[in-house]
């Protein structure tokens, strides 16, 4: 049975492709899902961030953009920008607790980020949940 990072992996990847055009991901989701054997409750997990991240991903966009501290939006590559995009869903749009999101995001920054990537992505997450915290 998959486990929830290995759903958030899924989701990553998910976003990779959609990042880079590919607008029949949406459909083939599930597929995809059920090839890397993400099933059952872990599945709807994945969907159900997959989906809410492309739905509302221009709000995520803005949000990581007055976040980034000496950093362009335009020069993060397309996995540090989905692992940013999945952190800062859960972030604002979940129960999941912080430190769980903030860590999970580190952690899948070091396996499929550039060398930066996990300071840059605690940096942002960090910042958007203390920004959370005073709305």
């Amino acid at each position: 049975m998959a486990t929830r990072t290995q759903a958030r992996e899924a989701v990553i990847g998910l976003l990779y492709g959609y990042e880079i055009g590919n607008d029949d991901i949406k459909k083939s989701a599930i597929t995809i899902l059920e090839e890397k054997k993400i099933r059952n409750k872990q599945q709807e997990f994945a969907l159900c961030l997959f989906n809410g991240i492309t739905q509302c991903l221009p709000q995520i966009d803005e949000l990581i953009k007055s976040h980034l501290k000496e950093w362009d939006f335009s020069r993060l590559g397309r996995i540090e920008k989905s692992i940013l995009r999945l952190g800062v869903y859960e972030l604002i749009y979940t129960q999941t607790d912080t430190p769980i999101i903030i860590n999970e995001a580190i952690e899948l920054a070091k396996i499929y980020g550039e060398e930066n990537a996990p300071k840059l992505i605690n940096g942002v997450l960090d910042s958007i949940k203390s920004y959370k915290k005073e709305q």
